[in-house]
């Protein structure tokens, strides 16, 4: 396996040993201008990138995206991709993690795909960002840990990037991800707020994708943004065409998909865990929205573009 000047392994060239399986590399750099990664051939596994400040840009064949504070990048395999400071960026500081994803993490990640296997979660709440830092440093440590003593804890300015060789390793590692892919996948709006939206509307998309299954209506939306129901209701359908209650059952049946693709729960508990009180209601309208019932549905897997 090669590995390239950031310490991430390449994609193999003819005669090199193929990456191991379930291999979990992590680290962490903060790169000045001029920095920059090209790998023409792609990788074996996926790349994942947190920035905590200055600004990258990402490039996954012919599709590009910058990457700024709290902004979740995704790269699949097997696509020539290339990253690095974006250009007038003072520098480009972010967490990196290459592994074979979960195949729960591909629904989650689809409503972000911006095409050719790259994903884009951005923006997500300043609130989860705190927890996504500490998600990120634990997997650092747990990659390191021999499974004979405590897991070690990474001090300030000490080694800054990880490999993971033990299967308990790996798997906390991957634990600690799926908790970063968890929070920024299903606390981000999955469609970029609109230029001259109201910052209340905003607020209020935002509590809604963070949590759908919550019992919000529009007097509790309402509260939450320090406007009267009839006042919100109003501004909220001016500025995004649809009503809270149409933004927020879109919202539900998203999440029920996901969970019907990611999950063995049983049609019943999907409904409940998404925030519909009937299963009878649920399998009405999602049947309405999907084409097809739940359990077909989870039986022949997602329609394209759905």
């Amino acid at each position: 396996m090669t590995v390239s000047a950031d310490g991430l392994p390449e994609a193999a060239a003819p005669g090199d040993p193929a990456p191991p399986p379930g291999l979990v590399v992590v680290g962490r750099f903060d790169q000045p201008p001029g920095y920059g990664i090209s790998r023409p051939r792609g990788a074996d596994s996926w790349l994942f990138t947190w920035t905590t400040g200055g600004q990258g840009r990402l490039r996954h064949g012919s599709t590009e995206a910058r990457a700024g504070t709290g902004d979740l990048v995704v790269l699949a395999p097997g696509v020539a991709h290339g990253y690095g400071v974006a250009q007038g960026a003072p520098h480009w500081a972010f967490w990196w993690v290459h592994c074979q994803a979960r195949p729960s993490w591909r629904s989650w990640l689809r409503p972000y795909d911006a095409g050719e296997g790259m994903y884009v979660v951005a923006p997500t709440p300043d609130a989860v960002h705190g927890r996504i830092e500490a998600a990120f440093r634990r997997m650092l440590d747990d990659a390191r840990w021999t499974g004979t003593e405590a897991p070690p804890v990474t001090a300030p300015g000490e080694e800054s990037v990880a490999v993971a060789h033990g299967t308990a390793a790996r798997e906390l590692a991957l634990c600690s991800l799926e908790e970063v892919v968890l929070l920024t996948a299903g606390a981000a709006p999955t469609q970029p707020p609109r230029p001259g939206v109201d910052a209340r509307v905003r607020r209020a998309q935002a509590l809604i994708a963070a949590d759908p299954a919550a019992p919000h209506t529009v007097r509790s939306l309402a509260e939450h943004v320090a406007l009267s129901p009839s006042r919100f209701a109003h501004l909220f359908t001016q500025h995004l065409g649809q009503s809270p209650m149409r933004v927020l059952r879109e919202a539900r049946l998203r999440h029920a998909a996901r969970l019907l693709e990611s999950t063995d729960l049983s049609v019943e508990r999907v409904a409940a865990a998404s925030g519909f009180a009937s299963p009878f209601h649920f399998n009405r309208v999602f049947r309405d929205r999907y084409g097809r019932p739940p359990g077909a549905y989870r039986g022949s897997g997602p329609m394209v573009g759905a």
